[in-house]
């Protein structure tokens, strides 16, 4: 049995997560308005969340020039990077530049956006426009440039916004020293950034040599992994989780980890991607060989 499949029928993944998302909800409006700080909290995270929609209203004019797209993926990182800078720079305690939560939950997110960013600019200036873009825009009805806009651009703004919800948190509370949770949260972070960086690299590396022209991934880290990528981004994610534990209401920061690991593992990432390779030549073989998401030694 395939790995995802355990997870039951895409109609009950849906019901879970609603149902998470509700609780959530619930929590977040119950915890924040005894406190007395959820006017505060909602008129920061709605700031942030047009910090973000004005970074991907950018990357839609840029699209429109160039006529394609896939540009979006490079406006994601960059969105995530432009919602902590504000956020950071924002903090209703003045933040110190020092060794703190703040400063560290904020240093990993542009570190990790700046990253991909220069990884998605290189992907657009060698390749086509991306074929899944091309095939949904067959799918719309009415205004191409609307559609692109409200169903491409504007929901990954709200995406990352919600997605970023765990540093935007930790910039929004008191400043804290870096605890021995955070230090856990850094290390994982490590381990997924590795994974996600070292992953691209090989790939990168892999696509260049011509003789490998239609033929899969299976060295490196690729070996253990059928998504070294996927896994890296959802780690990182988890990590930066544990970092904003160490804030006051850091659970409140759980919300991040589990979008991105229902959107990688159920939604854009991990389906549609195995979805492109079903009639790869040697891709039967690779996917009953290698695990689709947590890295595993091969099967013989």
């Amino acid at each position: 049995m395939d790995f995802l499949s355990k997870f039951g029928s895409m109609s009950n993944r849906a019901a879970a997560l609603t149902i998470f998302l509700a609780w959530y909800v619930a929590a977040f409006v119950t915890t924040l308005a005894v406190q007395g700080k959820l006017f505060d909290t909602l008129l920061y995270s709605g700031k942030v969340l047009l910090v973000a929609l004005l970074v991907m209203s950018v990357m839609f004019v840029v699209s429109r020039v160039l006529n394609r797209t896939d540009v979006v993926d490079a406006g994601w990182p960059i969105a995530f990077v432009a919602m902590v800078l504000y956020g950071f720079m924002n903090n209703p305690y003045d933040v110190a530049i020092g060794i703190n939560v703040q400063t560290l939950a904020s240093g990993l997110v542009i570190i990790w956006g700046l990253r991909l960013f220069y990884a998605m600019v290189g992907r657009l200036r060698k390749n086509s426009e991306d074929k899944r873009y091309v095939e949904l825009r067959k799918n719309w009805k009415g205004n191409e440039a609307v559609n692109t806009y409200v169903r491409v651009f504007a929901i990954q703004a709200f995406l990352a916004w919600v997605i970023a919800a765990s540093v935007n948190h930790v910039n929004v509370a008191l400043p804290q020293t870096v605890t021995w949770v955070a230090i856990g949260g850094l290390v994982i972070w490590l381990v997924g950034f590795v994974f996600e960086a070292v992953g691209d690299w090989q790939l990168k590396r892999f696509l260049a040599n011509p003789t490998n022209k239609g033929k899969i991934m299976a060295r490196g880290l690729w070996r253990y992994t059928r998504h070294p990528n996927y896994f890296g981004e959802v780690t990182m994610w988890w990590g930066i989780f544990l970092v904003a534990l160490a804030t006051p209401n850091g659970w409140l920061a759980i919300i991040s980890p589990v979008v991105i690991t229902y959107l990688l593992l159920f939604v854009s990432g991990i389906p549609m991607t195995e979805q492109s390779f079903e009639n790869k030549p040697g891709w039967s073989v690779y996917k009953r060989r290698v695990s689709v998401f947590f890295p595993l030694p091969p099967k013989t």
